[in-house]
């Protein structure tokens, strides 16, 4: 729903860089409906290509189908002995209904001190912040520590079929001599027993889209047919959409909560997974869904008169498991639908824990500490995905670091596919700033 009141527009002023880029981007309708249907994200990539070259790189363009548009350039460094790092993100964003926000999805508007727009979060405040870092250190005459793969992806809202996953099958040479690589989802801000902290993504769950398909005996609606189609999909659905998995903790997770509890000074032991998660505010959107797998229906299509039984109805659930877990919960599933239920994998990708130390991380402490000191930094496992699974073919070990120091009472993890998305315009500049300082340094 939308809010109440209308937010306040901003005075007119001059916007930072970060801000400009980013405001321009969402005003390219890149809207991705899923399974083939896409608004494309051409003119973006045209725009984010022109920006690369005005910084004196040679940015590529792949388009595999039309409008279905990447970008892909590289970065010197002063150390070609160090592997390469992948900095990445995506120009696709989710639909967005007008109607339910307060402002147009699309115009990109500043208003209350924040930049408000689809894609404000999901990615395109990262996607500014990494043009406006590497322009930093670029104009400046200095390169990054190592040579960066730097990359802006199509389709990685339905899954990087046209985007990462098509490049790291047709052009692994891209990424060649890359090990590591940086994107969205982590390096945000969360208050815990009144500290600051900040959240790194290590991992991220599998992902596991299903359809459900029922069929029955197709009837006038006034006959009692008991081989209802509807019927048996609907039972289906409620089942799998109230189940309760069970908390299952990941390496990842214990060293987050472990970490939350002698943040408050408490015995892990002693208080629940659940209850330490709620103790990191609004974040816990995100990481009470990384206790458990999590099996959500999102669609459902069946009949088209209303005096007709139709012999067909299909639903989607989203299912999100711990990583490794893709085979028994699918197992799972079938068995709670029932057999009279037909299971179609629609697309189905890996989960990722990477290490929760080494150099890369250390490097990330430096950065937040160097912007935000004594801030301490949390290791999470991302409910989501993000295209480090792509990357993860080739080898290539992701994080989730797009940096922003936020106010105690936002609601990050709601702006993400939710209505009135919108960053801190300040959030924008501390984010530039840290990448600028991470790829210096590392």
């Amino acid at each position: 729903m939308a809010e109440t009141s209308a937010p306040n527009p901003e005075p007119a002023t001059e916007l930072e860089e970060t801000a400009v880029i980013a405001r321009d981007l969402i005003r390219f309708d890149t809207s991705n409906y899923g399974e083939g249907k896409a608004k494309g994200e051409r003119e973006a990539a045209e725009y984010v290509e022109a920006r690369l070259r005005s910084l004196g790189l040679e940015p590529q363009m792949f388009e595999p189908e039309p409008r279905r548009t990447s970008v892909v350039a590289r970065v010197p460094g002063r150390n070609p002995d160090k592997p390469a790092l992948v900095l990445h993100g995506h120009l696709d964003v989710v639909p967005a209904d007008a109607r339910n926000w307060s402002v147009d999805p699309f115009a990109g508007e500043i208003r209350d001190g924040m930049l408000w727009g689809r894609g404000a979060v999901d990615m395109k405040d990262m996607d500014a912040m990494m043009l406006t870092a590497l322009g930093d250190i670029l104009n400046s005459g200095r390169l990054p520590e190592r040579e960066i793969v730097v990359a802006y992806f199509a389709d990685e809202e339905a899954g990087g079929g046209v985007g990462a996953s098509r490049l790291v099958d047709d052009h692994p040479e891209l990424f060649a001599g890359a090990t590591e690589a940086i994107s969205e989802v982590g390096g945000y801000s969360i208050t815990v027993g009144g500290t600051r902290a900040y959240l790194l993504q290590t991992g991220e769950k599998s992902l596991l889209w299903v359809r459900l398909i029922a069929r029955g005996t197709a009837a006038h609606g006034s006959r009692l047919i008991r081989d209802n189609a509807i019927t048996k999909l609907a039972g289906a659905i409620a089942r799998i959409g109230s189940t309760e998995w069970p908390v299952h903790l990941t390496a990842t997770t214990r060293e987050l909560l472990d970490r939350v509890a002698d943040q408050l000074g408490v015995d892990p032991q002693q208080v629940s997974p659940d209850e330490l998660a709620l103790a990191t505010g609004s974040a816990s959107g995100f990481i009470t869904a990384t206790l458990r797998t999590t099996s959500n229906p999102t669609g459902l299509e069946a009949g088209y008169k209303h005096n007709v039984i139709p012999d067909l109805a299909e639903a989607l659930v989203d299912i999100r498991t711990l990583p490794g877990e893709e085979d028994a919960v699918l197992a799972e599933i079938a068995r709670i639908a029932g057999d009279d239920i037909e299971i179609e994998i629609v697309h189905r990708d890996v989960g990722l824990e990477s290490p929760t130390s080494g150099a890369l991380v250390d490097a990330v402490h430096r950065a937040i500490d160097l912007h935000d000191p004594g801030a301490p930094v949390f290791p999470y496992l991302l409910s989501g995905g993000t295209d480090n699974k792509a990357l993860s073919r080739l080898g290539i070990t992701g994080y989730g670091f797009a940096p922003l120091r936020l106010p105690e009472g936002l609601d990050f993890p709601a702006m993400f596919h939710g209505v009135d998305e919108r960053v801190p315009l300040d959030a924008l500049v501390f984010g530039r700033q840290v990448l600028r300082d991470l790829l210096l340094d590392y």
